[in-house]
């Protein structure tokens, strides 16, 4: 099939001062088996080499197709993929986000446009190798398992994110959702976001277990790898600090104000969980979590959130 009668992805890159491993991501872009990609860059104040690896990456291979540099916000993360999603101009069609520092395998979007050809948003991810800063191997993420946890849903999205951002996908209607939902402010992770965004307006969201590029583990990695039992007690002590209930508080208030877009039922969920007291020993917030399916997918992790809750943590 010649790449005019195959869907257009367009990939959303957002750079950092990344010039140690920017060109081994752009390069794993041109192995890629589906060839119909436009590449955004939303780059946030790089001062290193950066802009011009982007700059000779765009003279080199854009001559048949769309290569575009942005400035971006300087505000973190989150508002880089963000704004950049919501730029007037991005392409209205899916789209892939892309870390600065993996290296995709040559099937990765062919892959992610096989599950997102529906005419509901949805909202794709699915399983990376990581390795050390050299490429090798140190393991490999695992999704949750079906037979232990439940489906994606926006319960769960409100207390836990199941969709590495660097594996994600958007088809269009998907990314007409962030882009009329735009830009929130303070919250901490743009991945969580759309989780929370696709399920809590009725869309879909699928997690698969293939592994679809290798996720360069180094000092500067936003979020770590996800993978073993270390990790997995990692971050179910994250959930005993102050700082996981005020990512769930944030995330709310995110979704507060574009409520008009949720469905009913994700409406309750949310209002139920800001409503029910914030204390120690709060046994009614419990319950309340309990009852809505506010759980995550790993025992240990439920188990970790039931206790912060009693603590008067989130």
């Amino acid at each position: 099939m010649s790449d005019g009668h195959k869907s257009r992805v367009t990939i959303a890159l957002c750079t950092f001062n990344g010039a140690e491993h920017l060109e081994a991501q752009l390069a794993s872009y041109l192995t890629q088996t589906h060839t119909a990609w436009d590449l955004w860059v939303s780059d946030d104040g790089s001062s290193d080499t950066t802009r011009t690896i982007l700059e000779d990456f765009a003279k080199a291979h854009g001559h048949n197709r769309d290569i575009r540099i942005l400035e971006g916000p300087q505000k973190g993360v989150a508002a880089n993929f963000l704004s950049l999603l919501c730029h007037p101009e991005f392409p209205q069609a899916p789209c892939a986000l892309s870390d600065q520092d993996d290296v995709w395998l040559p099937e990765k979007l062919a892959l992610g446009l096989a599950e997102i050809q529906m005419a509901r948003p949805c909202l794709y991810g699915a399983q990376s190798i990581p390795t050390n800063a050299d490429l090798v191997p140190l393991g490999h993420s695992q999704p949750p398992n079906p037979m232990r946890s439940p489906p994606p849903s926006f319960a769960n999205a409100l207390v836990q994110n199941i969709v590495s951002g660097h594996t994600a996908m958007l088809n269009a209607p998907a990314l007409a959702l962030v882009r009329d939902a735009g830009v929130p402010q303070h919250i901490p992770y743009h991945d969580w976001w759309l989780y929370q965004l696709v399920t809590g307006a009725g869309g879909v969201v699928i997690v698969r277990p293939q592994k679809v590029l290798l996720y360069r583990q180094h000092s500067r990695n936003t979020m770590g790898a996800n993978h073993g039992l270390g990790a997995g007690l990692r971050r179910a002590l994250q959930l005993l600090g102050a700082t996981y209930g005020a990512w769930l508080a944030a995330n709310t208030a995110a979704l507060r104000h574009i409520e008009q877009r949720l469905t009913p039922q994700a409406k309750r969920t949310l209002t139920a969980l800001e409503q029910a007291p914030k204390q120690i020993f709060a046994l009614q917030r419990l319950r309340t979590l309990r009852r809505y399916g506010n759980r995550r997918h790993s025992r240990l992790g439920t188990t970790a959130l039931w206790i912060s809750v009693l603590l008067g943590r989130c």
